[in-house]
């Protein structure tokens, strides 16, 4: 897609970062752990299925959090998290490779790779389940989707909006994300889910895993995502702001 006209200055500084960072040396080989399995049985579980994400900081966030990630990690699946996310975008975000592997390597649900993906060799930077592509920031969404699964990534496709659903759809996405974060102004509305899901005809959206991203905050949020066709939930600041098993709990007692 790549259409990053109107994006707020914290984002473009993030890709222009993105664009400069190297890759692996040669190609992983990822036997990863199913995320829509570990959804599924959170939801026959009764606990909303929810992906907690360990994030140091954000362009969107005040402070930064130096507590052990792996501890952090440990205490979000005591909470109820069915999976996780980890950053791994340093310069932003306060992420890194080194904390994904140490968390993949002590807990065992699925792990995600959340950073700004851009090209093939980006990808064999670090083991993980699935990874992360942003449909608006891809040149090649086909390609890159196809490399991703001959490493054994699952992949979760980020959307904002129909035509990016629709692209996702087409690039063969078995997972689509849709992001309520505007990434041209930082702003949220949790109507974004709802509209573009709404979009896509019903057998369309049977055939995805669905991910309501940003905004969740309250169990009101998390039920109204649900309500409008999440499978899974994304949660960042809503959980590391505080006790994140409080938090984590809080979002998965339902």
């Amino acid at each position: 897609m790549n259409t990053n006209d109107g994006l707020a200055p914290a984002v473009r500084s993030i890709l222009e970062a993105a664009e400069g960072r190297a890759g692996g040396s040669e190609p992983l080989s990822v036997t990863p752990r199913s995320l829509p399995d570990a959804l599924a049985a959170a939801d026959a579980d009764g606990r909303a299925p929810l992906i907690a994400e360990l994030k140091p900081t954000s362009p969107t966030t005040t402070g930064e959090r130096t507590d052990d990630p792996v501890e952090l990690a440990e205490a979000m699946i005591t909470g109820g998290a069915a999976a996780l996310s980890v950053l791994t975008e340093p310069d932003h975000f306060g992420g890194s490779p080194e904390t994904l592997a140490a968390v993949r390597a002590a807990v065992d649900v699925p792990v995600l790779r959340k950073d700004f993906i851009l090209r093939e060799a980006q990808l064999d930077v670090v083991e993980a389940d699935i990874v992360l592509l942003i449909a608006r920031f891809v040149d090649d969404l086909d390609g890159l989707l196809a490399a991703a699964r001959e490493r054994g990534f699952q992949v979760l496709v980020e959307t904002h909006t129909p035509e990016e659903f629709e692209a996702a759809l087409d690039a063969g996405a078995e997972m689509i994300g849709v992001n309520n974060r505007d990434l041209g102004k930082l702003e949220v509305d949790l109507g974004t889910f709802e509209r573009v899901v709404g979009s896509i005809p019903a057998t369309d959206r049977a055939s995805v895993t669905l991910i309501a991203e940003s905004g969740i905050t309250s169990l009101e949020d998390v039920s109204r995502m649900r309500a409008a066709g999440a499978d899974g939930l994304l949660v960042g600041s809503a959980i590391m702001d505080g006790d994140v098993r409080a938090n984590t709990e809080r979002l998965t007692d339902v």
